[in-house]
């Protein structure tokens, strides 16, 4: 065959597959986390320190601000993931709220109401009152168990410090299993170096869920989320958790941590001092990262930061702009940012009309 006329076929060849051949079609899910800060009601509760939240010690007007608190906190939910999914995230994880009965006001705001986001929460021995909780779509995500695991540590004293419990969730994303472990580690109080063993102790709970999930099915997809008080890079997250930044080193019952790659570029979620960490992050378990996409599959993560929640004038403009600032509430949202993560799956031909007209309608 003369060059030309092989160039011509081989053309004509590559136009006729590329019409041909089906676009796929993916369903895409956001799995979320938020740091509330400070999400208190009004009440005082004589079993809880919260009268040293930022919402009690407000003097006047405390109804006010704290359904605007709400509002604020309902708003970002709603959006995460929106640009991509068309719709808030299917399960996000909650951390700094005071009670069940907040999120009960925060999934009822007529921003969020439509979604009908069902409540996991369990109370915690945290001596301010501050525990984490699971939010879902009911029509997306169904649970099938739930528990709350302590985390014992001690001061220097070897007195007990109260903190947060940890929340294991399991349950079906449109039919399946997947886990859910929402963290909030131990805070830097006292300064990195000396807290640092509270907070791998704490690495070393969410390390023996994973352990227990993944004797039962090594296959078990698993989200580590939550407020870890730690960066990717510190002692906790890559020795105890061992989660790597490099999906393709991830061995079956390994840990893949893409918010690494954020943190080495200098991004984060929190600010203080002119110096940013990224403590919050969202983990993913091996079986979510394979290439076949008949099921879910771990798609990319991102940290939310729209503009809207970075405050752009003061002494700490380029911030998250948080809620409360200088003894009052600043009208702002949460001094972290969220973070996030999708999943996909593949939509099999034989359904991918019946799914676009699903889309559509």
């Amino acid at each position: 065959m003369k060059p030309l006329k092989f160039f011509i076929l081989s053309l004509f060849l590559c136009v006729f597959i590329n019409i041909n051949a089906q676009e796929k079609i993916f369903k895409i899910h956001t799995i979320a986390f938020y740091n509330l800060e400070n999400l208190f009601d009004t009440i005082n509760d004589p079993n809880k320190l919260d009268e040293y939240s930022p919402m009690m010690e407000l003097k006047t007007n405390r109804s006010v601000v704290y359904l605007k608190k709400i509002k604020n906190m309902a708003q970002v939910i709603s959006e995460i993931g929106v640009d991509i999914t068309k719709n808030s995230p299917a399960i996000i994880g909650v951390a700094e709220i005071e009670n069940k009965q907040v999120l009960n006001d925060l999934v009822n705001d007529s921003i969020l109401l439509r979604k009908n986001y069902g409540i996991i929460h369990f109370d915690s021995p945290d001596a301010r009152g501050i525990d984490v909780a699971l939010l879902y779509q009911k029509k997306i995500f169904t649970p099938i168990a739930s528990s709350k695991h302590e985390l014992k540590i001690y001061d220097d004293s070897r007195k007990r410090v109260y903190t947060r419990d940890q929340l294991l969730v399991s349950g079906n994303l449109d039919g399946e299993l997947i886990h859910v472990i929402v963290c909030h580690w131990p805070s830097r109080r006292g300064g990195e170096q000396r807290s640092r063993p509270k907070r791998v102790a704490a690495a070393k709970v969410s390390k023996h869920l994973v352990d227990s999930l993944q004797t039962i099915n090594p296959y078990a997809k698993i989200f580590i989320m939550g407020d870890l008080n730690d960066n990717p890079t510190n002692k906790s997250v890559k020795d105890i958790l061992k989660a790597k930044k490099d999906r393709q080193k991830v061995e079956l019952k390994g840990v893949y941590n893409p918010f690494e790659t954020f943190y080495n570029n200098g991004e984060g979620t929190t600010a203080y001092r002119d110096s940013w960490s990224l403590f919050d992050q969202i983990m993913v378990t091996k079986p979510l990262l394979e290439k076949d996409y008949s099921t879910f599959r771990y798609y990319k993560a991102g940290i939310y930061n729209k503009n809207y929640l970075i405050t752009n004038t003061g002494k700490y403009k380029g911030y998250p702009h948080r809620s409360w600032s200088n003894g009052g509430f600043d009208n702002g949202y949460s001094d972290h940012f969220p973070v996030y993560t999708y999943i996909i799956k593949e939509v099999p031909a034989a359904i991918q009309t019946s799914y676009q007209k699903t889309k559509t309608n």
